[in-house]
């Protein structure tokens, strides 16, 4: 459904603006009546978004709105009243407009996970099978609870790997801001001075005056190459599926990151499978629904595999092992699950397992790439010491006293 930014009129004549969800114009007109406002104008644009991301809905947004509105149910709220506390003390506008949506679209006569269904790009398939199972079983708080948990687990664990990056490339950009500028204003009237002394130019040194001179004459490209790069994957990502599926694969591939980012996908697959095969969930179900939150098409093919062979009467520890993805020690925990009927607590252990092996990668990850960086940054500036004094202790070894 589409997200429109209105201006409209109130009663007392007051301009009011906001975002609101409607299927077109008349729709959007309709609703604005129920809120006493006349429409003045309107543009339509992506939900969840804003110039520069400030009222952009975030998992902490989600993370809120799950805890509260837990809170509320397990007190006895009904779920409409609860929806609008929680509307008249959100501070996101974007969020209160999705909120007021969510209220219109169940006084309207949807149920609660229907009205979450209209805002697929906020809420996804699983956030809202769960809310499903907790209306049919009449457990919404507890399903609430474990939302608000995994969401919890998933923010704080991206937050790991952030900040984990966050140094390497801070450094990194400032070291390579560093060398540009070297190249660009101060190598090229060293090398002037070098050439002037007459002396024979070594490899290193004839490599760095071509970078130099490579620099100063097309800095521009040097800029613009890797947001052209970048945008041009993108595309690509986005328009083809094979493309798509390559670049998937490669990123599972890149040294260091591309492990610690695999295990973080694939714990986030358990930890949904787990939660939903918990709730009731039949297991192709969970399965099928879980496989949204890998976000890499590589990963996805392979549950997919594993989906198919479940669905032709195989084990689920038996399908997960022959995809290949699944360490041994996990699919030994599924396969103790299967022969004692406790599959419930063995997920839940497996869920445990990636998150240690998580914790411990990322730990282990931090050292390995400051020292990989702090080796780089080493042999750029041996690079350039070597390259500018060696010709010039060359040249003066020359010179007879």
């Amino acid at each position: 459904m589409p997200l429109f930014q209105y201006k409209a009129i109130d009663a007392s004549g007051k301009f009011i603006t906001g975002s609101l969800d409607a299927g077109n114009t008349n729709d959007l007109e309709l609703r604005l009546e129920k809120m006493d406002l006349d429409l003045v104008t309107f543009r339509q644009k992506e939900p969840g978004s804003d110039l520069f991301g400030r009222n952009k809905i975030g998992r902490r947004d989600l993370i809120n709105f799950s805890f509260y509105l837990e809170q509320l149910t397990r007190a006895g709220v009904p779920i409409l009243e609860g929806l609008a506390d929680l509307r008249d003390g959100e501070d996101n506008p974007t969020f209160r407009d999705v909120i007021t949506g969510l209220i219109e679209a169940i006084e309207g006569g949807n149920s609660f996970s229907q009205a979450l269904a209209l805002y697929p790009k906020i809420f996804d398939d699983v956030f809202i099978s769960l809310i499903r199972v907790g209306e049919r079983s009449g457990r919404m708080s507890h399903v609430l609870v474990d939302i608000t948990e995994t969401l919890k687990w998933q923010d704080e664990l991206l937050g790991k790997a952030r900040k984990i990056m966050t140094y390497p490339a801070v450094i990194g950009t400032l070291v390579l801001s560093v060398v540009m500028f070297m190249m660009i204003f101060v190598v090229p009237d060293i090398m002037d001075a070098i050439v002037g002394l007459g002396g024979a130019i070594p490899l290193e040194t004839r490599i760095l005056m071509a970078t130099s001179h490579f620099l100063v004459d097309f800095w521009y490209l040097v800029l613009a190459a890797p947001f052209a790069i970048y945008y041009i994957l993108k595309y690509f990502y986005r328009t083809s599926s094979s493309a798509r599926f390559k670049l998937d694969g490669i990123l599972l591939k890149l040294p260091i990151i591309g492990t610690v980012n695999e295990k973080i996908k694939i714990s986030r697959f358990t930890r949904y499978f787990s939660l939903m095969f918990a709730s009731g969930i039949t297991v192709l179900d969970a399965i099928n629904l879980s496989k949204g939150v890998l976000s890499n098409t590589v990963l996805e093919d392979g549950i997919e595999r594993a989906w198919q062979q479940i669905s032709e009467g195989s084990s689920i520890s038996e399908a997960f092992k022959n995809i290949g993805i699944f360490p041994p020690l996990v699919v030994r925990m599924l396969r103790v699950g299967e022969s004692s009927g406790q599959m419930d607590k063995s997920l839940n252990n497996v869920s445990y397992f990636f998150d240690r092996d998580i914790n411990d990668s990322i730990e282990k990850m931090e050292p390995v790439l400051q020292t990989s960086l702090m080796a780089t940054i080493g042999l750029i500036v041996m690079w350039l010491a070597l390259s500018v004094l060696g010709p010039i202790y060359d040249t003066i070894a020359t010179i007879d006293f």
